[in-house]
Formats: C-alpha cells, sequence, structure tokens
C-alpha cells in the first residue's frame, strides 16, 4: 500500500496526558508509522464538556503511513484503552489519551466508524493551533484551504 501523509490530534486531560502522548507515539513507531512530527503541547480550556472538568492538553502529530484509515483507527483505539479511556464513555468526559485522525492525504472518507478529514476540525482551535504549528500548509482536501488558513478564521471568529 502506498504511504499517506497523516495528521492526528491528541489530547487529554487525566492522568499524565505528555507521558500517555510519548507512550501513544512510539506505539506508532512500532507499528510502522514513520517520520513522525509532533507539535508543541498547548493548554486549553475544555469545551463542551462537564461542569468542573480540568483543562486539557493538546498537541498534533503528522506522520507518513501505509496502515488503511479504518486499520489506522483501530490502532488509535487499542492506544486509548492502553492509556485507561474505557471503551464506553459519556461523550466528552474527562480522559487520559483521545486520539483523532484529522487528515489521511487528500482523502475524504465516510464510514459509520469513522470521518476523514475529521468532521468538527475547523471548529477546534485545539485541534488546528497544534496542527498549524508543524503542517501549517497542509491542505483540507474538502476546503481547499491549508491549515493556517483555517485556524486563522478561526482565530479572527472569536
Amino acid at each position: 500500500m502506498m504511504s499517506s501523509k497523516i495528521a492526528i490530534s491528541m489530547g487529554g486531560n487525566i492522568g499524565c496526558v505528555e507521558d500517555n502522548f510519548h507512550i501513544a507515539v512510539e506505539a506508532l513507531c512500532r507499528a510502522g508509522i514513520s517520520m513522525i512530527n509532533v507539535s508543541p503541547v498547548f493548554s486549553t480550556a475544555p469545551v463542551d464538556c462537564p461542569p468542573g472538568t480540568p483543562d486539557f492538553h493538546n498537541a498534533a502529530l503528522t506522520a507518513c503511513c501505509t496502515m488503511a484509515p479504518l486499520e489506522l483507527l483501530d490502532l488509535c483505539k487499542q492506544l486509548e484503552y492502553a492509556a485507561g479511556r474505557p471503551e464506553c464513555y459519556p461523550r466528552n468526559a474527562p480522559r487520559p489519551l483521545d486520539l483523532d485522525i484529522i487528515l489521511y492525504g487528500d482523502l475524504v472518507f465516510e464510514h459509520d466508524r469513522l470521518q476523514i478529514p475529521h468532521p468538527r476540525a475547523l471548529e477546534r482551535r485545539f485541534v488546528l493551533e497544534p496542527l498549524a504549528a508543524i503542517a501549517p500548509e497542509w491542505i483540507f482536501p474538502t476546503t481547499g484551504l491549508t491549515v493556517k488558513q483555517h485556524f486563522e478564521r478561526l482565530s479572527m471568529n472569536r
């Protein structure tokens, strides 16, 4: 299978989140994902979460991947569970690790388990800011605009 450039958003707000990021990146490397570049970690206020939810730590990574999108999703879910995230949890509940596939090359993909580009990425500063730090010129195939352009638009509207 050909290699595709991917972007994954990482987040968490309970436990040793940054350690969980490092463990996830190492596991992705072991799984054959290559050329991983990780953004700085940003601290962000919770969005659409229950009252009293702690702030999140967020980062993004870019890499090259030969896995199929659903195979990559399954790996991300396994890493979340290994970090202590329960398989069933309330929407937007606190969590030790959250991995979301944001971009997968220029693929536009819809499946009942996965949508690429991530359907809410363009509304989320905590996704776009870390991604803009490492991949500002990457293009969202659904809009034709770069990560940086979307981040600037989001920043102007807030």
